[in-house]
């Protein structure tokens, strides 16, 4: 755990979070400022920064990341009306929090990606 991460902290149940699913290397909780009316981020338990850290020793870790988003869709009622998955790697990209995370975006018809 990185000890000034927020999602560290979130992850490990020192800050309270609307859980949506959980296992022992997931966490995946309601945005506190949704841009969509499901607005879910998932993230590894174990801290990342973001993409940039990834190497083949995480495949394991992607993969249940992506099942997790499968069954948040799943369980928000988004996946059979379709969702977007999103992360930011880097402040240009418009990350604020240093953990890697995937926002689960869907609820409405979000249109094409610039």
């Amino acid at each position: 755990m990185a000890h000034d991460c927020l999602f560290c902290k979130i992850a490990a149940g020192e800050i309270p979070s609307s859980k949506v699913y959980e296992d022992e290397h997931v966490l995946a909780f309601r945005d506190i400022n949704p841009v969509a009316p499901v607005h879910v981020l998932v993230i590894p338990r174990q801290h990342l920064a973001s993409v940039a850290e990834i190497g083949p020793e995480h495949a394991d870790l992607l993969a249940r990341l992506f099942a997790a988003v499968q069954r948040v869709a799943a369980e928000t009622g988004v996946a059979e009306t379709g969702y977007r998955v999103v992360t930011n790697t880097g402040r240009d990209a418009g990350q604020q929090v240093f953990h890697l995370h995937l926002h689960v975006l869907g609820g409405r018809s979000l249109g094409p990606v610039a």
